[in-house]
């Protein structure tokens, strides 16, 4: 059980928080991880009737988390206090400063779960009452800013207050079990690190695909696009994971050492290499007839978007382990279906000795977020029989839900409690961003200078096939739609 903790949750009426914060804490209070005295105040910018709250609450809770134990639910609710507090008003109610009153000085945790344009606002009116103390932590949620200026400028207001040991900018890919067991996979494995690297593997690829459109969000997407909105975040923390050198030991700053080199390796775009290195395109109607899904732009109401919905990269990382080893980062929405992986390409063995010639295909890694979380390994086997030497590709599987009976908890639920325990490994550090949102600068800026329009593609559809062919981007589509398509070819 962690120890005590006071949680204040700004946009504690928002999605973010009935989706995720709450049902995080719902399993941990389940799992005896926090206890029942734990003090939690939902802020908001309007007044809220604490009964009408809680009935909200209750109902969120229970439709997200279907079968949930009622009278776990309602010792989480009977913890939850609502507020008002508009920052930039420096407005609250009365029943705000009596909560700070009767404080316990416990780790006072502040989730940020609001736009990144009030992170500052809301970092000065705190301290402005007295509310931040050294046992005080600051939770910030993505995206900072939209560019490298905007980010610098959010750090600077929220670190004008806080220490950078009090600041956790959260990325919830990283609280997946499937990315926490990259690490192991890594580097509690001889077998995999020793060949980590250019000399055994050919290609890597991180492809996250979502099956839904912008949604609610159009008005806060049609600002970011999927490139600031996945791949500045998600992928590049994949990417880090993936590619950083053993650190010494898994202290916080040890990892974000590693994964800041990554970051400071990755080979910048220019004018002359972006249009071959990079692919941007936007979802159109699509689906079937009975079944018709709009397009973006009837999405997010406008006649006309820049706004990309899918973006593929080919990354290069300049230093010795990966020199030579293409980065293949993908990301769209309105998909065929969702899943998130990671492909380890190993290259083909150096010479064929069987007599038949038949095609040898090289080692494949393949670590699958979701939707059904696993680990494929897919090697060569001989088929079983006289005759001599027939063989094909077999995949050995790690499926986690086959192999541990245990629940897998959401990522929120580990982030949150390390913030408690202050552990920072999974949160960026600010150098860290700044070194992202730099190489993401040069694609969108070589976007700019070359007038790089969007490739249109059908809702779903994989993206601009099409485009990839023509153009010879074959690299842009992922093992997983090859295989759909080879399988469709079979049939």
């Amino acid at each position: 059980m962690t120890e005590k903790f006071e949680l204040i949750i700004f946009g504690g009426d928002g999605d973010l928080s009935y989706r995720k914060i709450y049902p995080a804490l719902y399993y941990r209070l389940k799992e005896g991880q926090i206890s029942d005295d734990v003090r939690i105040l939902a802020v908001s910018r309007k007044s809220y009737d604490l009964a009408k709250f809680r009935e909200k609450l209750r109902s969120e809770i229970l439709f997200y988390e279907k079968g949930a134990d009622l009278e776990i639910v309602e010792k989480l609710i009977g913890m939850i206090t609502s507020s008002q507090i508009d920052a930039d008003n420096q407005v609250e109610c009365d029943a705000t400063s009596t909560w700070f009153t009767n404080s316990t000085e416990k780790v006072r945790v502040f989730y940020l779960a609001t736009p990144a344009a009030v992170f500052g606002s809301i970092s000065k009116y705190l301290h402005s009452k007295n509310y931040i103390n050294e046992n005080s932590r600051v939770v910030l949620e993505k995206p900072l800013g939209k560019d490298l200026k905007s980010s610098e400028q959010i750090n600077d207001e929220v670190a004008t207050y806080f220490k950078e040991e009090q600041i956790y900018r959260i990325d919830h890919y990283l609280g997946k079990e499937t990315v926490q067991n990259l690490m192991v996979l890594r580097f509690a494995n001889n077998i995999f690190e020793s060949s980590w690297n250019a000399k055994d593997i050919d290609n890597v690829q991180i492809t996250v695909a979502e099956s839904i459109g912008v949604g609610t969000r159009g008005a806060f997407y049609d600002q970011y696009g999927a490139l600031l909105d996945m791949v500045q975040n998600h992928l590049l923390q994949l990417l880090c994971l993936i590619a950083m050198e053993p650190p010494v030991n898994l202290e916080a700053d040890e990892v974000r050492d590693e994964k800041l080199k990554v970051l400071k390796a990755l080979r910048f775009y220019t004018p002359e290499t972006i249009e071959a290195n990079s692919i941007r395109g936007q979802y159109t109607r699509g689906g079937t007839d009975k079944d018709p899904l709009p397009s973006y732009l009837e999405d997010i109401e406008k006649f006309s978007s820049k706004t990309e919905t899918f973006v593929a990269l080919k990354a290069n990382i300049d230093n010795w382990r990966w020199g030579g080893v293409p980065f293949y980062l993908r990301t769209g929405k309105r998909m065929p279906h969702r899943y998130s992986e990671i492909i380890i390409n190993f290259k083909k063995v150096p010479h064929n000795i069987f007599m038949d010639k038949k095609n040898v295909e090289s080692n494949r890694l393949t670590v699958r977020l979701q939707p059904d979380e696993k680990i494929e390994l897919l090697q060569m086997v001989k088929i079983p029989g006289p005759g001599g030497y027939r063989y094909k590709p077999y995949a050995l599987e790690l499926d986690y839900a086959d192999h541990f009976e245990h629940r897998f908890p959401d990522a929120y639920e580990r982030l949150l409690m390390d913030v408690v325990r202050g552990n920072q490994t999974l949160f960026m550090r600010r150098d860290e961003v700044k070194a992202s949102w730099k190489w993401v600068e040069s694609i969108t800026k070589n976007w700019e200078v070359k007038n790089t329009s969007n490739v249109l593609y059908e809702a779903d559809s994989w993206g601009p096939g099409k485009h990839v062919l023509e153009e010879g981007h074959d690299w842009a589509k992922s093992h997983h739609v090859k295989r759909l398509e080879e399988k469709e070819q079979g049939e």
